[in-house]
C-alpha cells in the first residue's frame, strides 16, 4: 500500500498576465490536507478550483506563496502525484493494460512487477476480462476507470481529481462515485477533489472546501463528519449538503438582479 501524502498550501497567490496586465486567479489560499484525507474543493466556474489543482500536479508554475508535499515544495511533475481529468484522454490505439501501463512508463522496477502492478490495478478498477480491449470497445464509465487506475498504477501518495465524473451520465457519475470511495478507501491515499457537485463533494469528502470566484479565495470550510457508505437520502447528509449549497445562493441572487438590470437597460423594440 503507498503512503498517503501530507498536502500544506500556504498563502498561495496566481495570477495571469492578460493584455500585459495582471489577472488575478487565486488569492491568499491556506489549506492543510492530512494523510489518506479525501477533500472536496467545490465553487463556481472561475474560482480557480482547475488550477490550484494544474499547480499541485506541478503542470503549472509562476505563483507566490508555498506548496508543500510531505514538507518538500512541490517542483514540476512526479510519480508520488497521479491525476484524473474530466477526459479519459485514453490512446485509441492502446489496450487497457497499455494504456494503464503508461502510468509506469518512467518508474524504477522490472517489468514484471510492473506488468503484475498494472493487473492489479485493472482488477482495483473492476475491469477484470477487459484487459485487451481498446477504447473504443469500453463505455464512458468504464474509460474513467481506466483512466484511475492509471493514475494510481505507480502507487502516488495523493491522487487529484478535476471533475472526473462531468461528461458521465447521471446513473453512471453516481456509481463510479461509489466505486471511487472503495478505490480510495483501498489505497488508502489522500485524495483532493475539484467539482461543481456539491451532493459529490459531499458524498466524497472528509470535508468540503467553498472557494469563492474574482479571485478565486476559500470561503468556507465545512467538515463532513458521516459514516461511509453515505445514504445520500438521510437528514444529515440532506443537511450538509443544504449548508454548502447556501454559500452559493448569493452568487446566484447576485447574478438574477444583474441580469434584470441588463434586461430593463435595453433599449424597447417595436
Amino acid at each position: 500500500m503507498p503512503q498517503a501524502g501530507t498536502i500544506e498550501i500556504r498563502n498561495l497567490h496566481k495570477h495571469y498576465e492578460v493584455k500585459g496586465m495582471p489577472l488575478k486567479v487565486l488569492e491568499n489560499i491556506s489549506l492543510s490536507i492530512k494523510p489518506g484525507e479525501f477533500v472536496s474543493i467545490v465553487g463556481s466556474s472561475g474560482c480557480g478550483k482547475s488550477t490550484l489543482l494544474r499547480l499541485l500536479i506541478g503542470l503549472e508554475a509562476g505563483y507566490e506563496g508555498q506548496l508543500l508535499l510531505d514538507g518538500k515544495p512541490i517542483t514540476g511533475t512526479s510519480l508520488d502525484r497521479g491525476i484524473v481529468f474530466q477526459e479519459h484522454r485514453l490512446f485509441p490505439w492502446l489496450t487497457v493494460e497499455q494504456n494503464v501501463g503508461l502510468g509506469l512508463l518512467n518508474a524504477p522496477g522490472t517489468q514484471a512487477a510492473k506488468d503484475k502492478s498494472v493487473q492489479e490495478h485493472i482488477h482495483l478498477v473492476g475491469l477484470k476480462g477487459f484487459e485487451k480491449a481498446h477504447p473504443y470497445q469500453l463505455s464512458g464509465g468504464m474509460s474513467q476507470r481506466v483512466a484511475i487506475a492509471r493514475a494510481l498504477v505507480n502507487r502516488p501518495e495523493v491522487l487529484l481529481l478535476d471533475e472526473p465524473f462531468g461528461a458521465l451520465d447521471a446513473l453512471t457519475r453516481t456509481r463510479l462515485q461509489q466505486e471511487l470511495q472503495r478505490i480510495w478507501q483501498a489505497e488508502g491515499i489522500t485524495a483532493i477533489l475539484v467539482t461543481h457537485d456539491v451532493e459529490e463533494a459531499v458524498y466524497l469528502g472528509d470535508r468540503v472546501v467553498v472557494m469563492q470566484p474574482r479571485p478565486g479565495r476559500i470561503k468556507r470550510i465545512v467538515d463532513v463528519p458521516l459514516v461511509r457508505a453515505r445514504d445520500r437520502a438521510s437528514a444529515d447528509f440532506v443537511a450538509i449538503k443544504d449548508d454548502v449549497l447556501s454559500e452559493f445562493s448569493h452568487e446566484i441572487n447576485h447574478a438574477t438582479v444583474a441580469e434584470r438590470l441588463e434586461r430593463a437597460a435595453e433599449p424597447l423594440t417595436a
